[in-house]
């Protein structure tokens, strides 16, 4: 992991949910290409695009390809929301390439597969544990400008549901247009959002613009 910023004293030493994220690249496979290439959130922030990292343990497990194929399935409507996928996991490039050609469950994974061996960026989202070098199954949306705006980790013996990851990125993706709004629980498009005081909307603002 390489990282680039310019006021190292303001960065954080793990991800924080309304802090930015440093930029860093990763070695990759790449599905979509059929071959390697590195995932650079600068350039992905750059181009204005939201970031989807999808942290989990290991390649040739046994829930980790139910929670890639749930994901490739909703791979196209997060692409819509202007979001690049990418998953994680502390494998190195070649055996995502291996574990892709080998699993009939990730015949329809598109997104890149980035490879985190030393843990680096697995430490810093703070989903590495020490006691087996693997990254528990944390998932991070970073908005266009660079900072960490939804965090969810789960343990090892639970798998997510992709459909709440589209829900969140929906609602972000609306705020991002709409900031004196706010989305209720269980808000999708079309439902009436709320509208806090102007005060709370002050606050957020220069939260946001901090």
């Amino acid at each position: 992991m390489s990282t680039e910023h310019t006021n190292e004293e303001t960065m954080p030493d793990f991800a924080k949910v309304g802090q930015p994220v440093p930029e860093f690249v990763m070695e990759s496979y790449d599905p979509t290409e059929g071959g390697f290439c590195e995932v650079d959130l600068g350039a992905l922030r750059r181009d204005g695009k939201w970031v989807v990292l999808f942290f989990y343990p290991a390649d040739f497990t046994f829930v980790c390809p139910t929670e890639l194929a749930d994901l490739a399935a909703k791979h196209e409507v997060l692409k819509k929301e202007g979001a690049e996928v990418i998953s994680v996991s502390t494998d190195t490039k070649f055996t995502h390439l291996a574990w892709k050609t080998d699993e009939r469950l990730l015949a329809d994974v598109r997104f890149k597969m980035a490879a985190d061996p030393t843990g680096e960026v697995s430490r810093f989202f703070d989903v590495w544990d020490f006691d087996t070098g693997l990254a528990l199954r944390g998932t991070f949306v970073i908005n266009p400008e660079g900072m960490l705006v939804s965090s969810e980790v789960n343990y090892y013996n639970v798998g997510r549901n992709a459909d709440e990851l589209v829900r969140k990125m929906e609602a972000n993706t609306y705020l991002k247009d709409h900031p004196a709004e706010a989305c209720p629980a269980k808000w999708t498009p079309g439902e009436k959002t709320l509208t806090p005081s102007e005060k709370m909307v002050g606050n957020v603002y220069e939260a946001l613009n901090d």
